[in-house]
């Protein structure tokens, strides 16, 4: 009877001392990723060592930080999941014109994926490419990488290249484009400010939001801050936001066109941008009207006016030659001239309320 009890206390306190050690093997404290610079691109996305368990699944290593934007580049109907990494000790620098001054060795990480069913996300998604931002010693350097058919690797790569897809539309039709995966000289042609190449998407009016993290959710500018990826940032009250494209209740309709257009179109239509010598420019601070468009008449004529006489016409979409681009995916008219093979259909119609609202006439 002693020997039995002695042996069960034995088990009981031998299984009491192993749960510690089980614990700390099950949960050990995660190093640091570490990444060096002169060895990058590297050949496969997972040598990077950004996710965990299975690739596809996107879950995010510790210090990669995923990111939304209030109102993102439309690419296609693309979904697009985005994360941010820096080494440690270093951080991105908050500025007055509201671009963030990343830091040598900061990545920027962006998936660009169909979801089967745009009305139902967890019917599943195809992911077709993943781009990389990389700030070296002395410039931003992109780098592309193409998923496989099985979805458990994405290679890089340096040629353009077409892939058909399928997905059901918002409506229920079916639909399908052949999307482009850009090779570097394109990314080039878009991140282009001054002749420089620089990201597009993740300016501090743009990340000014909530964002629903595995821990809870929290302002995006407020985490970066928190978990050291951000210096100099404001009270958020001071910081500026932009509308959701797609939301009413985020703004005015004028709001949320020009900060469709801020993303979508000025950073080619900026004063240092590629379509410089347009006069047409739509970056979000921009308050001019001439430069704005309104009675604006192109630099350039030819098809791409439509045979319409002015940029924008206050009150007519129809005869304002900014949404008659929109509306094509012809070669010299459409715009965007790059990522886009369809018409975004929901975007051009707030454009087209926004020129609709707009008072005035250009007699």
């Amino acid at each position: 009877m002693h020997s039995r009890l002695y042996l069960a206390v034995l088990l009981l306190f031998t299984a009491v001392l192993s749960i510690p050690m089980a614990c700390k093997k099950e949960n050990p404290e995660l190093p640091d990723l570490e990444i060096d610079l002169a060895s990058l691109p590297l050949d496969k996305l997972s040598d990077y060592g950004f996710f965990t368990g299975e690739l596809n699944e996107l879950e995010p290593y510790k210090g990669v930080i995923p990111y939304e934007l209030i109102t993102p580049l439309f690419s296609d109907y693309a979904g697009k999941s985005r994360f941010v990494w820096m080494p440690a000790g270093k951080s991105a620098t908050y500025t007055e014109n509201g671009v963030l001054d990343f830091p040598v060795g900061a990545i920027i990480i962006k998936h660009f994926y169909f979801d089967n069913d745009l009305r139902d996300p967890s019917l599943g998604r195809q992911i077709m490419e993943t781009r990389l931002l990389i700030r070296q010693d002395t410039a931003w350097q992109p780098a592309s990488y193409i998923w496989n058919s099985a979805q458990d690797e994405a290679d890089f790569t340096v040629l353009a290249r077409q892939v058909n897809v399928e997905w059901t539309h918002f409506d229920g039709t079916q639909r399908s484009t052949n999307y482009y995966i850009p090779n570097k000289n394109d990314c080039k042609g878009c991140h282009n400010v001054a002749n420089e190449l620089l990201p597009i998407g993740p300016k501090v009016r743009n990340l000014n939001s909530n964002f629903a993290y595995a821990n809870g959710t929290e302002n995006q500018l407020d985490r970066w801050a928190s978990e050291g990826y951000l210096t100099g940032l404001p009270t958020l009250t001071s910081v500026p936001k932009v509308a959701k494209w797609d939301d009413s209740s985020s703004g005015t309709v004028t709001e949320r066109a020009r900060a469709y257009l801020d993303v979508n179109c000025a950073h080619c239509h900026n004063a240092d941008g590629p379509a410089n010598n347009s006069g047409f420019f739509l970056n979000y601070g921009e308050m001019d009207e001439d430069k704005l468009g309104f009675c604006k008449t192109p630099v350039a004529a030819g098809q791409g006016s439509g045979g319409l006489d002015y940029v924008i016409v206050p009150g007519l979409p129809d005869e304002s030659i900014l949404p008659f681009r929109m509306n094509s995916t012809v070669t010299d008219i459409a715009m965007p001239e790059l990522a886009r093979s369809v018409i975004h259909e929901e975007g051009l119609q707030l454009i087209r309320d926004w020129i609709t609202s707009l008072p005035g006439d250009c007699d």
